[in-house]
């Protein structure tokens, strides 16, 4: 199984990026997949996942209205569009896969995980 995040990079105060993240190896529509954030100095948290289907997605409140999850199941890809960036929202940013397809908040749920792409907003 891989999950190859990509898109991240420097980024101004009030700009977008969209992030990326293909997955190999796995059933890709029957997996959930979530977005997690690690700032530097700080413990690791979620910030938006989405069911198989992408029906159901949650956001973390930090991101709500500004950061929007999506999937495209035929690209077996899931992606984070994040507007409205703010210098808290740097962090290294990783994706994972969740086998019970949810998309849950818990990191504890998620058995795959990508190697993280580093987001920096400048103030």
């Amino acid at each position: 199984v891989q999950l190859q995040a990509t898109g991240g990079g420097l980024a101004p105060t009030g700009g977008s990026q969209r992030l990326s993240c293909e997955a190999s190896g796995l059933p890709f529509s029957s997996y959930g997949m979530g977005w997690f954030r690690q700032p530097p100095g700080k413990a690791r948290e979620f910030v938006a996942a989405i069911s198989f289907t992408g029906g159901r997605t949650s956001y973390a409140d930090s991101v709500k209205g500004r950061f929007t999850i999506s999937r495209d199941n035929a690209k077996t890809t899931v992606y984070l569009q994040m507007n409205g960036l703010k210098p808290e929202d740097t962090a290294v940013y990783y994706c994972a896969a969740d086998f019970a397809g949810t998309g849950e908040n818990s990191p504890d749920h998620y058995e795959h995980w990508g190697q993280g792409t580093q987001v920096t907003v400048s103030s």
